[in-house]
């Protein structure tokens, strides 16, 4: 029998308002709603962007200190255009910078409405 082949990933990000995190992806990252549970408080939803796709989940406000928050490293072809694209968006936080790290890649991050961590880079 020949081994299974990985075809796509879906990461599931936890957030606490759905919609706000849908609008936040689409008018302020440039990703696309693709679909979501409910139009009115949806409480799961998925937005893409090229070939990348992420899902958004509802979590209680009163449980979401407990959840880990992922951090996702988003390879891009040209991540210099991506950051000033990104400079007027008001998505930076303060120590938000393009920088070459010693291991070998051009990047910078930071985290969306609920924490979670966004990294864009390309290899050196």
């Amino acid at each position: 029998m020949p081994p299974a082949s990985f075809q796509q990933l879906h990461p599931v990000l936890p957030v606490r308002n759905v919609s706000a995190a849908v609008t936040y992806y689409t008018e302020r990252l440039g990703f696309r709603l693709l679909f979501q549970d409910a139009e009115k408080n949806p409480t799961y939803a998925g937005v893409g962007r090229d070939q990348v796709q992420l899902h958004l989940q509802w979590h209680d406000e009163a449980t979401f200190t407990g959840v880990n928050q992922p951090a996702m490293r988003f390879v891009i072809d040209d991540v210099d255009a991506l950051f000033a694209g990104y400079q007027d968006k008001g998505v930076f936080q303060a120590r938000t910078a393009l920088q070459d790290t010693a291991w070998g890649t051009r990047e910078f991050a930071f985290y969306d409405l609920d924490g979670n961590g966004l990294f864009f880079y390309r290899n050196l």
